[in-house]
């Protein structure tokens, strides 16, 4: 038997890691400013965090949510008081797509209905309804076309106004920044419009912080940059720093009855151990102030680089658009200046996505390496 193809493969095999420092198989260091997909929040093998599971794994790695886990309690109290969501509940899963499908699945059950808007560039995940979300067709078998999804551009009011008061839709499903798209975001006065609209219209807002959550943009959550409140918020990624660990939290005005959401592993002891560590880091190394503070800077030392047409993003999220496709560059930047970034639909665009804790020196080093690779 052989393993099936995901993803196209760089020939390097990480063994060893530590901070944004990673080692491959050969003893070559490279510094990590794609944190795996946006999962790596709080740096590899963090001490609090690698304590944290190990002392939990000794205890107890697994029971079924049959049982009482006061683990999952003091998870949710301290992600509320973190986030400002105290009106919210968690419901925990295993991943993005998961905590997306759910969060589509509650807002058809609160409203009846079936339809959903999302946007061009848009990523959710790729089970059923997230991926039918998602915008792009070569990733939607035939069986997820069935779902009833609307496409719009982002920030375009007219296009949203006339949808939404045309149909009976059950949920709006967007990401405050954009991930895999290319870094876009609505502004302000979109995010604002769709909050309203979708009151109006009893219509879900599902603000999709997966990638964009648990600090990155500089608030807990990227959305509080624009003042709303969204109906759901699903969160994965950072949430547990590499362990597989995802959720939604529903705001308490839907009441939900028993049995409508399930899970066999998630919230189990080991993912809610890898929760509270990394909540513990950010709140302890003020990891978000963090994330405004170096966001900024990269942004500056951006400005140094001729060739970078654009910079887009928040805090660590951030893309730079150039004027060329950069397949060569981020394969130059990886294999030759062992330097780890990401890519996204946008052709021209490199992705960066580090641990929140990351410092100026580390940034000053990964522009001398663009230079070079430049």
């Amino acid at each position: 038997m052989k393993l099936f193809d995901v993803y196209p493969l760089y020939n390097v095999t990480p063994v060893k890691a530590k901070g944004i420092e990673v080692w491959d198989d050969k003893g070559e260091k490279y510094l990590d400013f794609y944190g795996g997909h946006a999962v790596i929040s709080i740096g590899h093998t963090h001490p609090h965090y690698v304590k944290r599971i190990k002392e939990q794994l000794e205890q107890m790695a697994f029971y079924s949510n049959s049982v009482q886990n006061p683990l999952q309690s003091a998870l949710a109290e301290k992600l509320g008081q973190m986030s400002g969501c105290e009106d919210y509940d968690l419901f925990m899963c295993n991943s993005g797509a998961e905590a997306n499908e759910n969060a589509l699945k509650m807002a058809s059950f609160h409203t009846g209905k079936s339809k959903v808007i999302a946007f061009t560039n848009s990523f959710h995940g790729r089970t059923s309804a997230a991926v039918a979300a998602t915008d792009n067709p070569s990733i939607n078998a035939p069986i997820n076309k069935q779902q009833e999804v609307t496409f719009l551009p982002l920030n375009d009011f007219e296009a949203f106004e006339k949808t939404i008061e045309s149909q009976d839709y059950c949920a709006v499903i967007l990401e405050a920044i954009q991930g895999v798209g290319g870094l876009d975001e609505p502004t302000t006065e979109f995010f604002q419009f769709i909050a309203k609209k979708c009151k109006e219209n009893n219509v879900v807002l599902i603000a999709d912080e997966v990638q964009s959550g648990y600090g990155r943009s500089g608030k807990f959550f990227a959305f509080q940059h624009h003042g709303i409140e969204p109906d759901i918020i699903s969160i994965a990624k950072g949430m547990g720093n590499g362990f597989p660990v995802g959720g939604i939290l529903i705001h308490e005005s839907f009441k939900p009855s028993y049995g409508l959401l399930g899970t066999t592993f998630g919230g189990n002891h080991l993912a809610c151990a890898a929760s509270l560590a990394v909540l513990e880091v950010l709140e302890d190394e003020n990891l978000m102030a963090n994330a405004a503070k170096l966001g900024s800077y990269f942004k500056e030392k951006s400005a140094e680089i001729p060739e970078i047409k654009k910079v887009k993003g928040r805090g660590l999220m951030i893309g730079l658009e150039f004027d060329f496709e950069v397949a060569d560059l981020r394969k130059k930047m990886i294999l030759e200046q062992r330097m780890f970034t990401g890519s996204a639909k946008n052709k021209k665009l490199l992705r960066f996505l580090p641990a929140l804790n990351i410092t100026k020196e580390d940034i000053d080093l990964f522009f001398e390496a663009l230079k070079k690779a430049l």
